[in-house]
């Protein structure tokens, strides 16, 4: 009889534990992905095929059940028989997890054992506590229609790391840029009438220098003296400047193309055998840009298992991620989930949109 052991001290209530422990999607998150047995009631397979410590896949089916204290699983690994316990003892801060697994027929290697010991540790200490903070969060925020904040608050930081703060700035600096733009048109408009008068050219030569327009623009000045300089002036200096003068609709109509979207990755979370990729798309130019694609390298035997914010398609070790327009100075924000059997995988090989590479890599 060999026996594997593992337990951890958890600042979450036991019956979220439970529900780690039962629920199948949160299972693969934490653990190792699982799919119902067809036909078998309380049987699963575990995916531990390639996992430190396991040669094959993992069918478990439950045999003692006592919600959320107790758990009992006898468990087939390819002929290899053993019993997984799972005890949930609640404490002050908490609660405690055991898991205990002993071999009822056959026996792991020495090779099998170190590895498999270390990834149970690893998925109880590291995986599974950040899933349990996730899942609280998301409770509390799911709760916070029906009457304010509760008293339970997950005990993660602020969400999105580096990647939220970034994006913050960014909009900060789009609003001072838009308060800018606004003071200066204002005092564009608050220029008086007469300074406009002085800086553009008369549309027609004077007929007299006493013709009665320049006695009606001289009226509102308190300095005359300018305006008879202006009757005065010889009138070879007025052609020169209608050619001047004519190119510039020509030039203005023909605007600078819009700049290009900008893209950052940012790894926001991660997992013992995989992470969560982000990616926040931003648009500089006045109007909306459609069509954008985002692709990113993986390496060999790495696969998206889901995105959230785009749609995506995987061939080979290529991610093509497309989606919904970016609005006109805004930005926009997708995650995809990466499965990668490297322990210290933590981002993909590359990133661009459009062709140009992300920030980040």
């Amino acid at each position: 009889m060999i026996e594997i052991g593992a337990q951890v001290d958890l600042s979450h209530p036991p019956d979220r534990v439970w529900l780690a422990l039962t629920d199948r999607q949160l299972l693969g998150r934490w653990f190792a992905e699982a799919e119902t047995v067809e036909g078998v009631p309380d049987r699963l397979l575990l995916h531990t095929a390639g996992l430190p410590g396991f040669q094959a896949n993992v069918e478990v089916e439950v045999t003692e059940r006592r919600e959320p204290e107790l758990l009992v699983l006898a468990c087939d690994e390819a002929g290899r028989l053993s019993e997984l316990t799972c005890a949930v003892t609640a404490t002050k801060q908490g609660c405690r997890l055991e898991m205990r697994e002993v071999t009822t027929h056959g026996a792991w290697s020495a090779e099998q054992h170190e590895p498999r010991e270390q990834q149970l540790r690893q998925a109880l200490t590291v995986r599974l506590p950040a899933i349990l903070d996730w899942l609280a969060f998301r409770q509390v925020d799911l709760r916070r229609v029906d009457g304010g904040m509760t008293a339970e608050l997950p005990l993660v930081g602020a969400p999105g790391g580096p990647a939220r703060a970034r994006r913050r700035r960014r909009q900060v600096a789009a609003a001072l840029i838009a308060v800018v733009a606004v003071g200066g048109v204002a005092a564009w408009v608050a220029l008086p009438a007469g300074s406009e008068q002085r800086a553009a050219p008369p549309s027609a030569p004077s007929p007299s220098p006493s013709a009665t327009p320049v006695a009606v623009a001289v009226t509102p000045q308190p300095t005359a003296s300018v305006r008879p300089s202006r009757t005065s002036a010889s009138p070879t200096a007025r052609p020169s400047r209608s050619p001047s003068a004519k190119p510039s609709p020509s030039l203005a109509s023909a605007p600078p193309p819009p700049p290009p979207l900008t893209a950052s990755y940012d790894t926001d979370s991660s997992r013992l055998f995989g992470y969560t990729g982000e990616v926040v798309l931003g648009n500089p130019a006045a109007t909306a840009v459609e069509g954008w694609v985002v692709v990113v390298n993986l390496p060999d035997g790495s696969t998206v298992d889901d995105a959230d914010g785009a749609d995506w398609r995987q061939d080979g070790r290529a991610v093509t991620f497309t989606g919904a327009p970016v609005p006109a100075g805004g930005s926009q924000t997708f995650r995809f989930d990466v499965r990668d059997n490297r322990p210290k995988a933590r981002e993909p090989e590359t990133c661009t949109v459009d062709g140009k590479p992300c920030a980040g890599l």
